[in-house]
């Protein structure tokens, strides 16, 4: 155990998980609080956020906290980066899982859906990586930023029309190449973890549909879609100090739809 806690133990770290009231973010943030890591979760919900804390302080032994914030309000963005770092401490993990997914035809996502989407998906999601690498220097630290884009940020999809979400993530995949080559002189590590379909509250709407799961899960050569903690391994390991020398990179999580 003491070698995998080397390259895995997130022991003494202060993680921020975006978006984590529900679906993937509990299970990112869980993740990350099982390794050791003490963590901020940060949602609109202010019942529900409150409750992941609770949960994952009782079932790990970790010093949590649970932050209630719009992220597309720049100053509330602000004033809960700051409650972080006086709650836990300087930030040693991000990630940014916050995220919506309007689906409609191309031209009927503009404008309101567009700006809604960009707003959340990536200007939030830069503004949260820039206040989270400021913390990271601050306490003289190396740091991890972890992004959750998208499979159709590289790839267009066939069953739902979603152009707003696409440039969104595919605007973060690319940003999180920037990033990483400019931070890393600061020891701050920039990456991605790209998820094809999974069950949660964005996905849900789609999945009730009836034959959709069959189609998603035939367009990938596992012939499923993803299941819960699936995607737990890529963040632990793209947070932990074994990642130390990856960054710039998008880890695809997708049973190989990416691969045909």
């Amino acid at each position: 155990m003491s070698r995998l806690e080397d390259l895995f133990g997130l022991s003494g770290k202060v993680a921020v998980v975006t978006g984590a009231s529900g679906g993937l973010g509990v299970e990112l943030a869980d993740a990350l609080a099982g390794a050791g890591a003490e963590v901020a979760v940060i949602a609109r919900r202010r019942d529900r956020v409150e409750t992941v804390a609770k949960k994952l302080a009782d079932e790990h032994g970790v010093r949590t906290l649970a932050v209630e914030a719009d992220l597309t309000d720049r100053d509330a963005t602000e004033h809960a980066f700051a409650t972080i770092e006086d709650g836990l401490g300087p930030v040693d993990i991000l990630v940014n899982n916050a995220g919506i997914a309007p689906t409609g035809r191309a031209e009927k996502q503009w404008p309101k859906d567009w700006d809604a989407t960009m707003d959340l998906n990536l200007s939030a999601l830069f503004q949260c990586s820039v206040l989270a690498a400021t913390s990271m220097r601050a306490g003289g630290r190396h740091g991890r930023i972890i992004n959750v884009t998208s499979i159709f940020g590289r790839l267009g999809s066939s069953l739902f029309r979603v152009a707003a979400y696409a440039a969104s993530k595919g605007g973060a995949e690319n940003l999180t190449k920037q990033l990483a080559v400019e931070w890393a002189v600061d020891g701050i590590t920039v990456n991605a973890i790209a998820p094809a379909w999974f069950p949660s509250e964005m996905t849900e709407g789609g999945l009730a549909q009836g034959g959709i799961e069959e189609k998603m899960a035939s367009g990938n050569p596992m012939g499923r879609i993803g299941e819960s903690g699936e995607l737990a391994s890529a963040c632990l390991f793209l947070a932990a100090p074994a990642s130390s020398y990856v960054t710039g990179t998008t880890v695809l999580v997708d049973g190989g739809y990416s691969a045909w």
